[in-house]
């Protein structure tokens, strides 16, 4: 296995791929370079003199510049390096005439329901959404209770999707917590919704169903507890209805280009970029290519590497789109006094990245090479006319964005970690590592793992071996957070709460 990577000729830094020892001499391209300490894997080693000023160049961009001089073989980190970025930037659309891998179609199919609307989904759950989160408890005692006198079968799962908004928000905040939740209750992965509200909140289920859409009355009830003398008795009787409609859905062969996947990274590490987010890149531009779709997320993430998605903008409106949803984020942070460069995490830094150009740099990969064929809005479901890739406004925070991805019609998440996470969202979160050790570590937590890209394995090999798991998940296979019931969601908060 080989000790570090030069990603970039451009670069000015090399990668750690195992632990290094102060004094130790590594070959680059025919020089020797010593290292000046000891340097952890993951972590970067300058492999020239950089003067104080001079941007840090790795995956052949800036990175942020040295706060002082820093020699060849030192370490370099949050002690000598700080981020170039600032405040809103204007940009020109330049697109880049560099074409994705069109790869030929393989006719390959999933497992999935084809629901009576023609959309598809990979499971057949039956949930409550509450509208209100004064009814969690409520939701959680129907579920207890139905499961008590019903022996359910021939079903995926039962959900009750707590959260802590619909009431005292007002304006767009209150809007986006209905967004959400709409998206959630027209999620095909559900074969049964109870919708259940309390009859006082902002978030009222007669305005909830009136700007729900069309919905199949078969598989989406309401019900208002303060209207009803026992609400408990009520919601299993709903229950029991939905789960007659819903227990003799069969699976059916459904074309992989009906398959929609959201892209999330979350508890990065150094080697993200180099293993893992390129082969979700990779899957992603082959997904695309089977006339399937893809979402990228976490706008924040995106700062210090955003020129990178605006360029393979499909249009010039789709690159303002993109202008805006970095730009507007931006603004988001600085109405609240704060940095848009405060950015990366503890864990983040502990795994080897130091600045969030860096960290986006690694981020962007997972959207692959693809044209950008949209931009959505923070709780705005996918256009079934714009197959590909697509970008969605929501923060890195990994259960937020994960829901939104989620609310916008993905069939499942796609999760890049390189320190690990137990996490699920309302949809199969596919764990992906970047690294062997806490695939070995945590083999309850992480469902793949692309730390095998350093130690000698064609990345075509372990692409095609993704490919097939996620057929597999799509057909009906758990991934490690519906193993656990790890089940969750969660809606950004931007506003006033009365």
């Amino acid at each position: 296995m080989k000790e570090f990577i030069k990603i970039n000729k451009h670069d000015n830094v090399v990668v750690a791929l195992t632990d290094l020892r102060k004094g130790q001499i590594i070959q680059i391209q025919g020089e020797e370079v010593e290292l000046k300490e000891d340097i952890k894997k993951g972590h970067k080693i300058a492999i020239k003199d950089i003067v104080k000023n001079e941007d840090i160049i790795k995956y052949g961009f800036p990175i942020g510049h040295a706060i002082k001089h820093i020699y060849k073989g030192e370490f370099i980190h949050s002690h000598n390096i700080k981020t170039n970025l600032s405040s809103v930037l204007n940009y020109e659309f330049n697109q880049s005439s560099i074409p994705f891998n069109q790869e030929k179609n393989r006719n390959l199919t999933f497992k999935g329901y084809r629901r009576e609307n023609g959309e598809i989904g990979i499971r057949n759950e039956l949930w409550i959404v509450p509208t209100v989160g004064c009814v969690n408890g409520v939701a959680d005692s129907i579920i207890e209770r139905f499961k008590m006198e019903e022996k359910v079968e021939n079903i995926d799962s039962i959900v009750a999707f707590k959260h802590s908004y619909g009431c005292s928000q007002l304006g767009d905040d209150h809007i986006n917590t209905r967004n959400i939740l709409q998206g959630l209750v027209n999620h095909p992965n559900s074969g049964g919704v109870l919708v259940l509200g309390l009859g006082c909140e902002n978030n009222q289920i007669e305005t909830f169903k009136d700007t729900l859409g069309e919905f199949n009355e078969k598989r989406v009830k309401f019900l208002v507890c303060q209207d009803v003398e026992n609400e408990i008795e009520e919601g299993v009787k709903i229950l029991k209805v939905l789960y007659e409609n819903m227990k003799n859905d069969k699976r059916k062969d459904i074309p992989l280009s009906e398959l929609k996947v959201g892209l999330k990274c979350g508890g990065s590490d150094g080697l993200s970029g180099i293993t893992v987010n390129p082969l979700v890149g990779i899957f992603s531009d082959f997904l695309i290519s089977q006339g399937g779709t893809t979402i990228l997320t976490e706008v924040p993430e995106m700062f210090g590497a955003e020129t990178i998605l605006m360029e393979r903008a499909e249009d010039l409106a789709i690159f303002n789109k993109t202008v805006d949803l970095v730009n507007d984020f931006k603004k988001y942070f600085m109405s609240y006094g704060e940095p848009v460069c405060e950015n990366p995490s503890p864990g983040n830094k502990a795994g080897g990245i130091t600045t969030l150009e860096e960290k986006s740099l690694g981020c962007v990969q997972k959207g692959g090479k693809a044209r950008v064929v949209n931009v959505l809005k923070y709780g705005e479901r996918l256009d079934k006319n714009k197959k590909g890739l697509n970008l969605l406004s929501a923060p890195g925070n990994d259960l937020v964005a994960s829901t939104a991805i989620a609310a916008s019609g993905c069939h499942m998440v796609l999760f890049t970690t390189g320190r690990g996470t137990p996490f699920g969202t309302c949809v199969p979160t596919i764990k992906i590592s970047t690294n062997t050790e806490i695939f070995n570590r945590k083999p309850h937590w992480i469902d793949f793992n692309a730390g095998i890209l350093i130690e000698d394995k064609l990345q075509n090999d372990i692409l095609d071996t993704l490919i097939n798991y996620v057929i597999k998940v799509a057909s009906g296979e758990f991934v490690n957070n519906e193993r656990n019931n790890f089940r969750e969601i969660a809606i950004l908060k931007n506003g006033v709460t009365l």
